[in-house]
């Protein structure tokens, strides 16, 4: 179809990583059309061109034509409808940038952009069997998951956004005050999903509780913690994981800590430079993941274990494990300030 709105998608040359984010986040097109000041076109970004950005070591600030693909595959504006659909076919493309004879963007042809996806068999996993000690006296008779945040248990935003990405099938952890979970969703009929239960009887850490699955799925699944509000495409990770063959993918994020001091170089005890409040940049774990089944069976059963356990227990038998970098809106709610924050309460 013809997007009627296409100039939401535009981004000056002269912008940056972050300024590609926000235009990708506000028009929902997953595509970014770098152009001059006169609209005429430089090149394109994806999402997958900033999380390989990112990945490599390019900072967010930095300019966008650092990422930019210049060999975008363009129509004329004058094409056929017929044409531009075979064209986006042939090159298995969802977007398509069309431009006049002077090579300046006069439109935006859009493919397979549909409110109802594909619906995917794999599993999700929900670890939702936390005390949520840290945002007492809240959680003392709720179990986190099932704050609400903005009208809504985080649970069921978690559901709901996995759901909008075609998952159908759930798995939810159920300790502390599981009973109120299980009442509240019940079998996910009411929802439109299907959802089971597993019960830790002790606390089993962010990773023990997928050794209760029985079966084993034959499939990858999505692992997530059940106190996240996050916009992460839960496809998007899952089509990671895949086309990469990792046994296990975990979602990250770049973590800014700014210093308050200035920072003195050395070398023994002659300085060597300085740096002015410098920023310090880590990636954290999301508590989202993609794992194999042959990583479930890398667990022994009805045992505690952490996730960054299990990752560690991979890596020592040569396998594949991936961070996936996300860019999108992410928040664990697991203090009071963040909580407050997600609910947008002064």
């Amino acid at each position: 179809m013809y997007d009627l709105y296409w100039d939401n998608t535009i981004l000056d040359e002269n912008g940056t990583i972050k300024d590609a984010i926000k235009v990708l986040n506000n028009s929902g097109k997953r595509i970014v059309l770098v152009c001059t000041d006169k609209k005429r076109l430089v090149g394109t970004v994806s999402d997958g061109d900033i999380r390989r950005g990112l990945v490599s070591g390019i900072d967010i600030d930095s300019p966008v034509t650092e990422i930019t693909k210049r060999d975008a595959i363009t129509a004329s504006i004058k094409s056929e409808e017929n044409s531009l659909i075979s064209l986006m076919d042939s090159k298995e493309i969802l977007q398509l940038p069309l431009i006049d004879d002077s090579f300046i963007v006069a439109g935006l042809y859009l493919r397979s952009f549909s409110s109802s996806p594909n619906p995917i068999e794999n599993p999700i996993v929900i670890m939702a069997g936390g005390l949520g000690k840290r945002l007492m006296p809240r959680t003392e008779n709720c179990p986190k998951p099932m704050l609400e945040v903005r009208g809504k248990p985080i649970l069921q935003h978690i559901i709901e956004s996995a759901k909008n990405s075609g998952f159908k099938n759930f798995i939810i952890s159920l300790n502390y005050l599981g009973h109120m979970i299980e009442d509240f969703f019940g079998d996910g009929q009411s929802f439109g999903i299907n959802i089971t239960y597993v019960t830790e009887e002790d606390p089993l850490g962010t990773a023990g509780a997928l050794s209760l699955i029985n079966p084993v799925p034959s499939v990858p699944i999505i692992v997530a913690n059940g106190d996240l509000i996050s916009d992460i495409d839960f496809g998007d990770l899952l089509n990671f994981h895949l086309q990469n063959n990792a046994i296990a993918s975990m979602a990250v994020r770049v973590f800014e800590n700014k210093q308050n001091f200035g920072v003195v170089r050395t070398e023994g005890i002659n300085i060597i430079g300085f740096e002015e409040k410098p920023v310090i940049k880590t990636k954290v774990n999301a508590g989202v993941y993609a794992l194999n089944p042959e990583a479930l069976l890398a667990m022994e059963y009805n045992t505690r274990c952490d996730m960054p356990s299990l990752f560690t227990k991979l890596q020592k038998r040569n396998n594949k494990t991936l961070a996936y970098l996300i860019y999108e809106s992410w928040t664990d709610v697991g203090r009071e300030d963040d909580y407050l924050k997600v609910n947008r309460i002064k």
